[in-house]
């Protein structure tokens, strides 16, 4: 029985740059912000729920962009596998995206954060538990690392925002990261520099903000970035 990633040390992962360690050090950034999001609210609630899109959702891209594609390869049961990760992908895109339209101190927002916490938690398990633990078994210690360095490369300039329209497969997904990361990214120094900004500046920001925020509505609506897609995946 294959071990759990998080009963092992990082040697036994393959050192720092092997995948399997990039991917537990995000999964231990996730549960911080996670148990810091629930002991906080109003400003500082909201700062927390930013950060954590910042890291689950380029997190997620790389993994669906570089691992699973990998995995169905090398593994026989590989699509059985991915697939239920793609599902909690998807439905946590979803959530994610309802949750920008609620206040953020509502009950509501609160009752449908609960649901996405459990299903970023669940997430973690799946992984760590079993889809990674079994890709260790057929990948060598170089393989883990080279592997490491692509989903890299890929996590830092994915999409930081939920686009539940997109695919969660190849190639819909790497089609739709061309324009939504540079929309997303800039979309985040906007709304940074919208809160350090005096008033006229602060509300400018917020618009453009805005402005990129319908054009990514409508670019991750094009037929193109569906494609790929396992049909169950929006069930």
């Amino acid at each position: 029985m294959p071990r759990s990633l998080a009963d092992q040390t990082e040697a036994e992962l393959g050192g720092r740059r092997s995948v399997l360690s990039l991917q537990r050090r995000d999964h231990r950034l996730l549960d911080a912000l996670l148990t810091r999001i629930d002991a906080s609210e109003g400003d500082a609630r909201r700062d927390a729920l930013t950060a954590l899109c910042r890291l689950v959702f380029p997190h997620a891209f790389a993994e669906e962009a570089v691992l699973w594609p990998l995995a169905r390869r090398v593994l026989a049961d590989g699509q059985e596998l991915t697939l239920r990760v793609e599902q909690e992908h998807q439905e946590i895109n979803e959530l994610f995206s309802e949750l920008e339209t609620m206040d953020a101190d509502s009950p509501e927002q609160h009752g449908l954060f609960g649901r996405i916490e459990e299903l970023l938690r669940q997430d973690v398990r799946d992984e760590e538990d079993v889809l990674l633990p079994k890709l260790q078994e057929a990948l060598d210690l170089p393989a883990l690392r080279r592997v490491g360095w692509a989903w890299l490369a890929v996590r830092v300039t994915a999409p930081t925002r939920p686009h539940p329209s997109v695919a969660r497969r190849l190639p819909g997904n790497a089609l739709a990261a061309v324009p939504l990361s540079p929309l997303d990214r800039s979309r985040d120094r906007l709304d940074q520099a919208a809160r350090r900004a005096p008033g006229r500046w602060a509300a400018g920001c917020a618009q453009a903000s805005h402005a990129l925020a319908l054009a990514a509505g409508v670019v991750e609506h094009l037929p193109p970035l569906r494609r790929g897609e396992h049909p169950s995946t929006r069930a």
